[in-house]
């Protein structure tokens, strides 16, 4: 069969697809709602085409596919497969020497923020990330630095002072000009950003650039901008990471048609339970019976854990935040709660599990 007869039987509904070149090698692994227009658009020319993938479609000799009863499901399956598989067309979830972090000393009389490449926990340091690009937390931190007039260029922490200092733009640790207590909440106000908490450094460095480009000094006001990209960047990964955090166990559920409902249990991007009840009377009373038994069962000694969001989860974090947000997501999820797990709380769990029920059917 060739390819074009291939791609006239593909069904229209949701899957992943993994193209192939001549050897059979697998280049790429996409997902998509409608797994025959999504490969079939490969074989089009079209000028709309980036360039990546018309050299993907230039090697394309073949493909296999897998259906999923949902979109999410086809997510969740084409990141697994890309982790494990990594083809070299693919970007997401194959580098991770790339991530970087942000480390804090708190022990230190002038606490510095520094890149590192990976956390070791020790008493009084605390870490921000992890975060997909380090150039762009090099010039996030310079940015945030040079606004808050801590970017100190004298380590040697002579008493004459940098450069900087002498020019007002370096408020003079090494001079031990403030107070411990200044520079403590100047500190704390940064971590507030990096956490996603406070945004009001962000905020004023758009009011420095809006300043500049009133002024004419476009020049300023063009690193004022680079320098606000890359702040955001770290906001965008701490409103990802305090989602995870705050849901990083999830029941999920979404419509497969009008009698019958796909039900999912994740611990942060990791796959627990899924199941696939009927809407009638008995199929609800199963399926509130199966989150009971199964959020003991798969969830239990899990939910007691304090692990945190490392790079081989920040991705697939990252992706299923973005689709549980985005206007297209039909899932509806119910955070689960460390009390009900602990005290098996029915009435808390019925009344959730109500809800999330009624907000999928409404």
């Amino acid at each position: 069969m060739n390819i074009k007869e291939k791609i006239k039987k593909l069904p229209s509904s949701p899957g992943v697809y993994l193209m192939k070149d001549s050897l059979d090698t697998i280049l790429y692994v996409g997902k998509s709602k409608n797994l025959r227009n999504r490969v079939g658009s490969y074989f089009i020319n079209s000028k709309s085409r980036s360039p990546k993938v018309i050299k993907l479609a230039k090697n394309l000799k073949d493909f296999d596919y897998l259906l999923t009863d949902t979109e999410f499901e086809a997510l969740l399956l084409e990141c697994k497969l890309i982790k494990e598989m990594k083809p070299i067309y693919n970007r997401l979830l194959k580098n991770q020497k790339s991530y970087c972090y942000i480390k804090l000393e708190m022990n230190n009389k002038y606490p510095d923020f520094e890149i590192c490449s990976e956390p070791i926990r020790s008493d009084g340091t605390l870490y921000f990330g992890p975060y997909k690009s380090k150039n762009t937390v090099s010039k996030a931190l310079t940015g945030i630095k040079e606004h808050s007039k801590i970017l100190c260029t004298n380590i040697s922490k002579k008493s004459s002072g940098c450069p900087r200092y002498a020019m007002n733009m370096c408020i003079g640790m090494c001079t031990n000009v403030p107070s411990v207590e200044d520079y403590s909440a100047l500190v704390e106000k940064i971590i507030k950003l990096l956490n996603g908490t406070d945004f009001s450094i962000l905020q004023e460095m758009e009011q420095n650039m809006n300043i500049c480009a009133s002024n004419f000094d476009f020049e300023c006001a063009a690193k004022y901008r680079d320098y606000i990209r890359a702040v955001r960047h770290l906001t965008n990964t701490a409103k990802v990471i305090s989602f995870i955090d705050s849901s990083k166990n999830i029941a999920l559920a979404e419509l497969l048609n009008d009698h019958e409902v796909k039900f999912i249990f994740m611990r942060y991007s990791k796959l627990l339970f899924m199941g696939t009840y009927n809407l009638d009377d008995s199929g609800i009373n199963e399926l509130k019976s199966e989150i009971k038994c199964n959020m003991a069962i798969q969830f239990g000694n899990a939910l007691k854990k304090t692990d945190n969001i490392g790079v081989n989860e920040i991705d697939e974090v990252q992706i299923i935040y973005s689709y549980l947000k985005s206007k297209a997501s039909k899932c509806k999820y119910l955070p689960i709660q460390q009390q009900w797990i602990d005290t098996m709380d029915t009435l808390s769990i019925d009344r959730a599990v109500d809800a999330l029920i009624s907000d999928l059917l409404n």
